[in-house]
């Protein structure tokens, strides 16, 4: 069962989050805090796989606050201020939910925490180049670990460089897209020919790590 916090300095919005959650008996309340301070103790004696965080606090930010854990706990900010949006999808909050929020809109929120994996959209944003570029899933070949950065490979000869990891991105990207190799995420939609230990997509030759055959070959033979 999924334990949560809820950090609000508002009572009224802590007691709407309360109540909606109250309807939802796989997810436990832990606590309820109205500082940031108040929710770190919390968070350093008890267990949390979900925040929900009200960026307007009375003590810290709660852009800060989260950028501040060693162990981030999956994130749903709830805030009145739509400027912050962007920097809260950066720091990979699940939801970005603008107060006042419907049961609805709430509900829509804390399902993504069960399918944080499986994406609707057509398409990705990725930070590069102190920009947040609107990428489509059908554009990408493939993208390439390179240190601490992933290049994105796109159909019509660009790259982007992304500071990101393949591993985070493995998470949110759409079933299409398999890891062949430690180093490689490909698209299944861009790959032309298996060859060997090998398989191609555009010019490029991209190795198939043993560890990551097996489940290669086995999207292949589902699609």
């Amino acid at each position: 069962m999924p334990r949560c916090l809820i950090i609000e300095d508002e009572p009224l919005a802590r007691d709407i989050l309360e109540s909606y959650l109250q309807e939802f008996p796989d997810f436990e309340l832990i606590a309820a805090c109205t500082r940031a301070e108040e929710a770190r103790a919390i968070l350093q004696s008890e267990s949390i796989d979900l925040i929900f965080l009200d960026i307007n606090l009375p003590d810290l930010s709660g852009l800060n606050f989260y950028k501040s854990l060693v162990h981030k706990p999956k994130l749903i900010f709830t805030t009145a201020y739509a400027e912050f949006a962007v920097e809260g999808f950066e720091l990979e909050a699940l939801d970005y939910l603008l107060k006042p929020f419907s049961f609805d809109r709430f509900k829509k929120a804390l399902e993504k925490f069960e399918t944080p994996s499986i994406s609707t959209a057509d398409f990705i944003m990725l930070k590069a180049d102190k920009r947040m570029h609107k990428v489509n899933f059908e554009s990408i070949c493939y993208f390439e670990a390179k240190g601490d950065f992933v290049k994105v490979a796109l159909a019509e000869g660009k790259n982007l460089i992304v500071a990101d990891s393949l591993k985070k991105l493995e998470q949110i990207l759409p079933s299409n897209f398999i890891r062949c190799h430690k180093s490689f995420i490909i698209s299944l939609s861009k790959l032309q020919y298996l060859e060997g230990n090998q398989l191609r997509i555009n010019e490029l030759m991209i190795p198939i790590g043993p560890a990551y055959r097996d489940k290669l070959q086995a999207s292949l033979k589902s699609g």
